[in-house]
Order: structure tokens, then C-alpha cells, then sequence
């Protein structure tokens, strides 16, 4: 489902998509109020979301989305390099991804066939980078429990601190001498135990826990 408040934009991401094969454009909105509206009539699997956008923007959108038990779909944020301190709120309201508005075709079509599969989207550089610049809001969010992180082993511990420093999958493996399906055993265990949906609630959680500090290894 297509959201974003300019028809121009909406079309062109709609013939993108619609020549591609296994992807349907299920329907559109405009703002953030018809795309909670829209998402309870359609279920579709991804949303790609605006973030400025009148009447209701991006971020609560999203979480209202992610919130209803009725919509099992994942969002897929769109932004600008201006607009990047929004993208934290979004990640922190239950987006699984985000993409910048001027990336090629391609990627928009590869990011929601990810998006889709139940993966995150960008590099988790990327993501570091932003919570890095935009650390200082962080603590506004709902407080971590303080046990929450016990129920944690110490690897996979060390595996979470990994991912939020930015590691992929294979550069773990490397880091910590075991083999890549390991790592991707222990990171499933850490989205299940913790309750997130992917790589990218996973580095949230790392910072707002205090896990993970902005410029700290």
C-alpha cells in the first residue's frame, strides 16, 4: 500500500511496482489518517510510508499500524537526509525499515521484497549512524525494564551489542570465530526473547536499553 500525500510521487511508485512481477499495489493514501483507515480494509503485507503528510503524519500512522491486532503488515519508512530525525520516531513506533525518497528503482523494489520477507532493510550502519546523530532523543521513549535483558544469554548478549554496532551477520561470525547460521540462531533468539521484530527494533532496543552508547565500541 502506497501512503504519501503527493498524487505524483503515489503514481510513480505505482508503475514501478506494478511491473514488477509478484508485487500488487493494493491501494493508496494520502495522509496518515486514511492509511490507518486503508490498512484495516486491505492487510497488506507492506506499507510504504511518508512521513510529512497532513492531518496525521508518518510516525503515528505507523505506530497506530503496527499497533492494530487486524493488520499484519510491516512498514517501510520513505525519507529525506533533512527529514532523518523523524526516522528514529518511526523505528521506535514499530517500522521495520527505511529508505530515502531519490534511491534508484531498483532498490525500492529489492527493499520491499525484504521488507515483505520479514527482514530488515537498510545496512545497519545506516541505522547506527542515525541513532548515533539522533541519540539524544532516545530516552524520551518508554523505559526499558530493568530484568528485560536477563532473559538474554551473555553470547547472545554480545551478538545484540554486534548487531547494534552495525556488524552484518558474516562480519559477527568473523568476530566471534563461529560460523554465520550460528549468528543467524542467536539473533532469531534475541528477536524472540525480546520480542522484536527485526534487525533494526533490535538496535533501537540496544540503544534505549543503554546497551549500546552512542560512540562507544
Amino acid at each position: 500500500m502506497l501512503v504519501d500525500d503527493q498524487p505524483l510521487l503515489r503514481t510513480g511508485f505505482r508503475m514501478i511496482l506494478e511491473a514488477e512481477d509478484g508485487i500488487e499495489v493494493v491501494g493508496e493514501a494520502a495522509d496518515g489518517v486514511e492509511a490507518v483507515e486503508r490498512a484495516r480494509q486491505l492487510r497488506p503485507d507492506v506499507v510504504l510510508m511518508d512521513i510529512r503528510m497532513p492531518r496525521m503524519d508518518g510516525v503515528e500512522a505507523t505506530r497506530r499500524i503496527v499497533a492494530d491486532p487486524g493488520v499484519d503488515a510491516r512498514v517501510l519508512v520513505l525519507t529525506t537526509f533533512d527529514l532523518d530525525e523523524y526516522v528514529v520516531e518511526a523505528l521506535r513506533a514499530g517500522a521495520s525499515a527505511f529508505l530515502l525518497k531519490d534511491a534508484p528503482a531498483d532498490d525500492l523494489v529489492a527493499a520491499i521484497r525484504v521488507v515483505a520477507a520479514g527482514d530488515a532493510v537498510v545496512a545497519p550502519r545506516v541505522t547506527r549512524r542515525l541513532l548515533d546523530r539522533f541519540a539524544a532523543s532516545l530516552p524520551t521513549g518508554t523505559p526499558v525494564v530493568p530484568d528485560t535483558l536477563s532473559r538474554l544469554t551473555e553470547r547472545e548478549l554480545e551478538v545484540l551489542r554486534l548487531v547494534a554496532r552495525g556488524l552484518s551477520n558474516g562480519e559477527i561470525a568473523a568476530e566471534l570465530f563461529v560460523s554465520e547460521t550460528t549468528v543467524k540462531t542467536h539473533v532469531g533468539h534475541v528477536l524472540t526473547k525480546l520480542d522484536l521484530r527485526d534487525r533494526v527494533q533490535a538496535c533501537v532496543f540496544a540503544y534505549e536499553s543503554g546497551l549500546v552508547r552512542p560512540g562507544g565500541a
